[in-house]
């Protein structure tokens, strides 16, 4: 199932959440799933490639609070914050198109570890096979750089005409753990496009960052309470 399925909606749920913080009954929720998708897809096209990590959307009443998680903040907010107002006003405008009482506020969060970060892995990969750089090379140094900073494990995969071949092929590369079909294991994964003059080339990342146990902690913290407690209910039986 693991290695079917897409890992971040398999744990949706379980260690992670939803992108998209809103409930719509039957009648709004068409309309505003796309307006999610557009204003995804226009933040992507207006920031550039291998900048945004994801955009997290909520929206309470009218107001619509969208958040991008990205590398380069400096690159989104501009000088003086001119960037940022900029992208306010325009997705305003594309949001009242359809909804003329909405009000979106735009917040931008810093990612520390781009090389933790596997849509920005894929999208950075993607970016040097489109100029022309060779993809074991490029797969190479992404899988070092996600090392170096103690990942668990990666695993790239690249498809299509690779190096110009007449025939496209599969090839991929992977180093460490990727336990694939573990619910608790943090895996993220990032999927990127290289528009290459052969054609289209797809690039998958998957990033191991370690488990998550939220079970344990909780036990680690009552179990001292839990062993006196028993303790005193053996010395009561005793006596």
């Amino acid at each position: 199932m693991g290695q079917k399925i897409h890992p971040v909606g398999f744990r949706v749920g379980v260690i992670r959440g939803f992108d998209s913080h809103w409930y719509y009954g039957k009648k709004g929720y068409a309309s505003a799933l796309l307006l999610d998708h557009k204003i995804r897809n226009f933040i992507k096209r207006r920031v550039g490639l291998g900048n945004v990590s994801r955009v997290e959307i909520e929206r309470a009443a009218n107001r619509i609070k969208v958040t991008i998680f990205t590398a380069r903040p400096g690159a989104i907010i501009g000088r003086g914050g001119k960037g940022i107002d900029e992208l306010t006003d325009t997705l305003n405008r594309l949001v009242r198109r359809d909804d003329p009482g909405s009000v979106v506020q735009v917040n931008v969060t810093e990612v520390r570890q781009p090389e933790m970060d596997a849509q920005l892995v894929a999208e950075n990969i993607a970016m040097q096979l489109e100029k022309r750089i060779s993809h074991r090379r490029a797969m190479r140094q992404a899988m070092t750089r996600c090392m170096r900073l103690n990942g668990r494990g990666i695993k790239i995969q690249v498809s299509g005409r690779l190096g110009g071949s007449e025939i496209a092929r599969t090839e991929g590369d992977k180093v460490g753990k990727i336990p694939l079909h573990t619910l608790r294991a943090d895996i993220d994964y990032g999927f990127g496009v290289a528009r290459t003059m052969y054609g289209s080339i797809g690039v998958k990342v998957w990033v191991y960052k370690g488990e998550v146990l939220p079970e344990k902690r909780l036990q680690s913290e009552t179990g001292p309470r839990r062993r006196t407690q028993e303790a005193e209910d053996a010395q009561y039986s005793q006596a």
